[in-house]
């Protein structure tokens, strides 16, 4: 009895396994090319197929990653929708499973595409893969025994006649003739009517006069003790720019430091003067552009250091106005 037992067993599990055996035979996969020749930068199609009985469900079907190239300088340019087709009445046990992909290849040669890999029900162990592709990519070619082509024949040369323009002429003249009247009766008009006013020619303001008022206004406006320090040493820095330019003929607003200073090479100024220069020019650039937040001490010295610049290079026969009094700057 117990031998009978045994050999049942063994009955359902060799009948079990010829089942997942028969199961097995039953899915397949192949990819199929649907040219093996095409021209460099044409696109051929590698169609994929899955078939399996539709008994057996719950079937788990891992199908291959495709990238951005197949093998080599085989490209893909683009990727289907897996298509499913479910049993019919004209087939009521195969479910096939489809898949187009385009590739095209840009060298010449013979590519071999390896099989596409599926794994069934996360079996990595038992994997199934398509047969293998070729595919042959060559260049067109080129017909020796064709004739050179010609060139293209000129254009047909066509007498000139210059009746064929003689309406347009006149047209063109009278409308010329006629702007012509207009403008000059606009012109005789306008300064007909135009009154001549002769302004008194204001009298040109020393450019030391104008740096030390300014320099004055920032004195006593005292902007840095309220947190506008970059405003403060934008404003004097400004402020002697503007006065080199009007001074020395120096385009000081738009040059750095480094260039003022080169162009004051040639200018006849005092070691003195140069040096209070380039200390509050320096001293403004790094509190401008590198966040530098200076002491209150050198609030103070760099105002003076404008004063004491400006007071030190102007010219004498400018120092005063018709009619208006100097404005000295007070004690720093």
């Amino acid at each position: 009895m117990p031998r009978f037992i045994f050999f049942k067993i063994i009955c359902f599990l060799l009948l079990v396994l010829n089942l997942q055996s028969t199961f097995a035979q039953e899915l397949t996969v192949d990819a199929v090319l649907d040219t093996s020749k095409i021209r460099i930068g044409e696109q051929a199609k590698v169609d994929i197929y899955v078939t399996y009985n539709a008994k057996q469900k719950g079937l788990k079907i891992q199908w291959p990653s495709i990238g951005d190239t197949l093998t080599g300088k085989v490209e893909v340019v683009s990727v289907s929708s897996i298509d499913t087709t479910l049993p019919s009445k004209s087939n009521s046990t195969k479910i096939f499973q489809h898949q187009q992909i385009t590739v095209s290849v840009y060298d010449s040669g013979y590519y071999a595409i390896p099989g596409f890999k599926f794994i069934i029900d996360n079996d990595t162990n038992h994997v199934l893969f398509t047969n293998p592709l070729f595919l042959e990519v060559h260049t067109v070619p080129t017909d020796t025994s064709a004739k050179k082509l010609k060139d293209i024949k000129p254009p047909f040369e066509e007498k000139f006649n210059w009746k064929w323009y003689i309406n347009y002429l006149y047209w063109g003249l009278g409308i010329l003739v006629t702007i012509i009247i207009i403008v000059l009766l606009i012109i005789y008009y306008k300064n007909k009517n135009k009154q001549v006013i002769i302004e008194p020619e204001k009298p040109k303001i020393p450019p030391h006069i104008t740096a030390l008022e300014s320099l004055n206004k920032i004195k006593h406006e005292h902007i840095w003790s309220e947190g506008q320090v970059k405003e403060y040493y934008s404003a004097i820095s400004e402020t002697v720019r503007q006065y080199i330019e009007e001074r020395y003929q120096v385009n000081a607003l738009e040059s750095t430091t480094d260039e003022i200073m080169t162009a004051f090479r040639s200018q006849v100024v005092d070691k003195e003067s140069k040096d209070k220069l380039q200390q509050l020019l320096m001293l403004s650039d790094l509190v401008k552009f590198a966040k530098m937040f200076p002491i209150e001490i050198e609030h103070t010295f760099t105002l003076q250091n404008a004063f004491d610049f400006v007071e030190g290079t102007k010219r004498e026969e400018e120092t005063t106005l018709p009619d208006e009094p100097l404005n000295t700057p007070p004690a720093v």
